[in-house]
C-alpha cells in the first residue's frame, strides 16, 4: 500500500484523555489523525478512510480491538492497512493473539510518547519498503521453504499466513544457519536502528512465529541469555 505525502492514521481507544495524548502526539509530527472510540465506529472509519495505520486498543466496549483486528485483516480492501496494538494488558496471550491475527506492532500502557512516535514512524516506514531478499531469493529445507521474492513461507508444500515482522525475522534468521543473534540485532536488522528493543518485542514474534510453522518450528533454537538461531540442517 502506497503511503500518502501526509498519511492518515486511525486512532481507536474509550479512554478520552489517551486518545487525546496520541492524536496530539500524532498531529504533532504532521500526520492526519482520525479517531474512534468503539469498535463498530472503528471498522466503519477504517473502511471509509483506508488509512495507512491503525493504532488500536485492545480493550473496547462491546467488540474488542482483537475482533477489530480479526474483521480487518479478513477484509481484501483492509488487510494490509499495519495495526498497532495498543493495550493495558499484561496478558502475553492475547498479545500474541493479535499478532498472529496480523498486528504489526504492540505497545502497553503506560507507554512514552516518544515511544509511540518512533513506533509509528517505523511501521510507517517499513510500509513504504518491500522485503529486501538479500542473499537468496528461495531458501529449501526439509518440509520448509521461505521465497523472498514472493514473500511466501510453505510447510510441507502448503503456504502459510505470516505478518511481515514474522516473515522478516524467519528470512533473517534462516539466511545465515547457525549464526546466533541477539534481539537487538534481530530488531535492528528488520525493524531499524532506532526501534526500542525490549526481550518481549523479539520474543513474542518468536512465540508466534513457532507456533504458525509447527513441527518446524524447532529450526528456531533458543540460545539461552542470548537470543536466537536458525538451526544447520
Amino acid at each position: 500500500m502506497e503511503l500518502r505525502e501526509k498519511a492518515v492514521i486511525v486512532v481507536v481507544d474509550d479512554e478520552e484523555d489517551i486518545l487525546e495524548l496520541v492524536k496530539y502526539n500524532l498531529e504533532k509530527e504532521g500526520y492526519t489523525v482520525q479517531t474512534a472510540t468503539s469498535g463498530e465506529e472503528a471498522v466503519r472509519t477504517i473502511r471509509k478512510s483506508l488509512p495507512d495505520l491503525v493504532v488500536l486498543d485492545l480493550m473496547l466496549p462491546g467488540m474488542d480491538g482483537l475482533d477489530v483486528c480479526k474483521i480487518l485483516k479478513n477484509d481484501a480492501t483492509t488487510k494490509q492497512i499495519p495495526i498497532i496494538m495498543l493495550t493495558a494488558k499484561g496478558d502475553e496471550s492475547d498479545i500474541v493473539l493479535g499478532l498472529e491475527l496480523g498486528a504489526d506492532d504492540y505497545i502497553t500502557k503506560p507507554f512514552s510518547t516518544k515511544i509511540l512516535r518512533a513506533r509509528v514512524k517505523t511501521v510507517l516506514r517499513r510500509g513504504e519498503a518491500e522485503v529486501q531478499s538479500s542473499e537468496k531469493s528461495v531458501i529449501s529445507l526439509p518440509g520448509l521453504s521461505i521465497n523472498a521474492e514472493r514473500v511466501e513461507v510453505r510447510v510441507n508444500e502448503k503456504p502459510i499466513s505470516l505478518t511481515a515482522t514474522e516473515f522478516r525475522i524467519l528470512h533473517f534468521l534462516a539466511l545465515k544457519p547457525g549464526w546466533v543473534f541477539t534481539r537487538a540485532q534481530i530488531v535492528d536488522a528488520v525493524r531499524g536502528e532506532d526501534y526500542p528493543v525490549t526481550d518481549r518485542t523479539v520474543d513474542v514474534h518468536i512465540v508466534s512465529l513457532r507456533k504458525k510453522l509447527g513441527e518446524y518450528g524447532n529450526y528456531i533454537d533458543t540460545v539461552r541469555g542470548i537470543g536466537y538461531r536458525f538451526r544447520e540442517v
